[in-house]
Formats: C-alpha cells, sequence, structure tokens
C-alpha cells in the first residue's frame, strides 16, 4: 500500500511548529496590501498585517491559485505519494473548487495517483482540528480511505463561534447589512457568529459589550459540546492580533473544562481581512453545530 502526505491550506491556521514537525503540506491562499500580494513566498508577520489594517489599510483575498496547486500536488505524486487534502469551506472561498479540479487534472495525468480533496465545510482551527485528527488517525495505522470516511463522517462535529471587535469588516465583506454594522457600532453590539452545516458564517446571537460576547460564546460551546464535554481533547482559540483577550477566553474555558488542552494561534491573513484585528474565533468538538 502507498504511503501518503495529509495536505491543507494556510486558512487552517495551524501552528508553524505543528506544520514543520508533522510535515503537512500547505496550499496558501493570498491576500494584497497597497498592491502587493502577500501568501506564497512573501508574507507579513500577523501584527505587521494586523497594524495596517488599524491604520486604515484595507485588504482584498484571493483564493488558491490552481498553478500552484498542480505544482504541489504533482511534486508529492512524483514521490509515489498519494494525497488527502482538508480543505477550507467551499462556502467561503473558490479555493476547495481549485484544489478538486487540480487533483482531478493531475490524476487524469498519472494514472495510478491517488488525490481524495474533503470540504470540511469549516474554517481556521476548525479547518485545522481536522487536520489534526486526520494526523493522529494516520499515527494510529488508518489508511488514506479510512480517515478520508471518518472525516466526513464526523466533520459537523467540529464547531466555530466567532466575534467580531469591529462590525465594519463583516459588513465590507457582505457577512451582515451597513445598517446593522452602523447601529451595532453605536450601541455597542458584537455579533456572535457561527459556521453553519452548509459551511457558511452565519449569526448565532449577540451581546453587549466585548467581555460578555466572549462570556457569551464560552457559554454556548459549553451548551453544544455534549457528549464531548469530558473528553481530554483540545480547544483551539484564533485571534485577531489580540492575545490579552484571547488569554481571557482560554481562561474562562480553564475554569469549565480544566481536562481540556487549549490551544492558540493567530487568525490567517487571508480570513483575518474579513474578520478583522481583534476578532476571537473558538473552536471545538460537539453534538451540534
Amino acid at each position: 500500500m502507498k504511503d501518503f502526505v495529509i495536505t491543507t491550506d494556510s486558512n487552517s491556521d495551524l501552528l508553524e511548529d505543528y506544520i514543520k514537525d508533522k510535515e503537512i503540506g500547505i496550499i496558501p491562499h493570498y491576500y494584497d496590501l497597497e498592491g502587493v500580494t502577500y501568501g506564497d513566498e512573501v508574507n507579513l508577520t500577523p501584527k505587521e498585517f494586523y497594524d495596517k489594517m488599524r491604520g486604515g489599510i484595507m485588504p482584498t483575498t484571493m483564493a488558491s491559485n490552481p498553478e500552484v496547486i498542480r505544482r504541489t500536488f504533482q511534486g508529492y505524486v512524483d514521490r509515489d505519494l498519494d494525497i488527502l487534502h482538508i480543505s477550507f469551506s467551499s462556502a467561503l472561498s473558490g479555493g476547495c473548487s481549485n484544489v478538486m479540479t487540480g487533483g482531478i487534472e493531475i490524476c487524469e495525468e498519472n494514472p495510478g495517483a491517488k488525490i481524495i480533496v474533503l470540504d470540511t465545510l469549516n474554517a481556521s482551527m476548525g479547518e485545522g482540528m481536522l487536520v489534526m485528527k486526520a494526523v493522529e488517525l494516520k499515527e494510529e495505522g488508518k489508511t488514506i480511505d479510512e480517515i478520508a470516511e471518518w472525516i466526513e463522517t464526523h466533520k459537523l462535529e467540529y464547531c466555530v463561534r466567532f466575534v467580531v471587535d469591529d462590525l465594519g469588516h463583516l459588513q465590507r465583506g457582505g457577512r451582515i447589512s451597513k445598517t446593522t454594522a452602523f447601529v451595532g457600532s453605536m450601541i455597542n453590539v458584537k455579533p456572535i457568529l457561527y459556521l453553519n452545516n452548509e459551511g457558511q458564517l452565519v449569526p448565532l446571537d449577540k451581546a453587549r459589550g466585548r467581555k460578555k460576547s466572549l462570556t457569551a460564546i464560552c457559554d454556548n460551546m459549553m451548551n453544544s459540546m455534549g457528549k464531548f464535554k469530558e473528553e481530554k481533547d483540545i480547544v483551539c482559540i484564533a485571534h485577531g492580533d489580540d492575545l490579552e483577550d484571547a488569554m481571557y477566553l482560554a481562561d474562562l474555558i480553564k475554569e469549565r473544562l480544566p481536562h481540556k488542552t487549549i490551544i492558540m494561534n493567530t487568525i490567517s491573513p487571508s480570513i483575518g481581512a474579513h474578520s478583522g484585528p481583534g476578532a476571537i474565533g473558538l473552536c471545538f468538538r460537539g453534538e451540534k453545530r
């Protein structure tokens, strides 16, 4: 049986050390600031990126590049490796479609190659948690097909709750109306969003004030975990260059779920371009999204 590699995209927000240690292949998503395209060879640090947004420079984003996808996949096929690609939600980006098309083309050109592309219907560290589970299953000796089947069966158990600091970025990205953004900002309302079963980022609730919104997503997580509440697994926090509030949320989680391991990372620029500085994502395994 051929060996296989696990790949994903930069929107999975996996820690750099984990990517290197587990040899995860990364397909970049891109962002543009002041006419410069970043995301592949050239990148900004998270602080540089979010500071530019704080200064009023608004980025645009682009999905994965078909040529980069083909080159990456061909490199693995040339090493006689099959590929399991775990993708950002198809409802939020054309990247999943690009990867699927690239995988089909490479397999047509290379008889015997096997490339499985899975649409997680997820984002950020919710997507990343599925990558980590795939790695865990591979290390247990599961085959590429067994892992793919497990993820397809269980992917809707991986949940994301999201709060943002500035409603204007969501409005600019078409997530909420201009009127909602204006009124919400005036009365300090913080919307709570989640990724639904179709992989769309949609409103779930709202809270007045930053700290109350973080408490609210923690409360919602507790209500959504169900049978997974007692599992000694991980909870992930992704933040838009706001370590202080991410730590505040981590402390709330530790008080309620001391047996969970908390993993924290910065939200990648291609997501952060839409969520903005100060966004906080809470990712966990639950009985329902």
